[in-house]
């Protein structure tokens, strides 16, 4: 015994039955007209965050820029002021080196080199035209009535980073 009614094809649907509504065909058109509305309005607040985030983020950006700067400078003040406070040191090696004292040549030249490394430079102003603002005239020599030139440096003046830490003290012709 077969059930003729099982051995049937199902019927297929028609295809206008199978179409996906549009938005049109299910919302009425004021209420259409609401909702891209609303979705303007969040594009906008969407467009209005991003540019909030956008701003904090550079400002962050520029935050630790700015740190990063201020806490290098701050270094190298630090390390100008340790260095200041070894140029006596460095004075008192370099009078024994010129005055002939055994052995402290080698300990004032790694003195000096790791100094050099780090960012000190000595200013080499013989012969030179005069510029107080590496220098200060202690002894005054009359000249040709010139610009005044450095003929002997009586104390070395020292650079640290680009800045005068200590001038020299000179004798002046001019």
């Amino acid at each position: 015994m077969s059930d003729e009614s099982s051995e049937q094809p199902l019927e297929s649907p028609d295809d206008s039955e199978l179409s996906t509504p549009s938005l049109d065909d299910v919302v009425p058109d004021d209420a259409s007209e609401l909702i891209e509305h609303d979705i303007n309005a969040l594009v906008a607040e969407r467009d209005q965050f991003k540019d909030i985030a956008l701003r904090l983020q550079a400002d962050f950006e520029n935050y630790k820029k700015r740190v990063n700067s201020q806490l290098s400078d701050e270094t190298n003040r630090a390390t100008g002021r340790l260095v200041e406070s070894m140029l006596s040191v460095l004075d008192a090696c370099e009078a024994a080196y010129i005055h002939g004292v055994e052995g402290v040549e080698p300990i004032w030249s790694a003195l000096i080199k790791t100094l050099e490394k780090q960012g000190l430079v000595a200013l080499d102003l013989l012969d030179k035209p005069f510029d107080p603002a590496n220098a200060e005239a202690v002894v005054h020599e009359e000249g040709d009535g010139g610009e005044p030139v450095v003929v002997e440096v009586l104390r070395t003046g020292y650079e640290w980073k680009g800045r005068v830490l200590r001038a020299a003290m000179v004798k002046v012709k001019g």
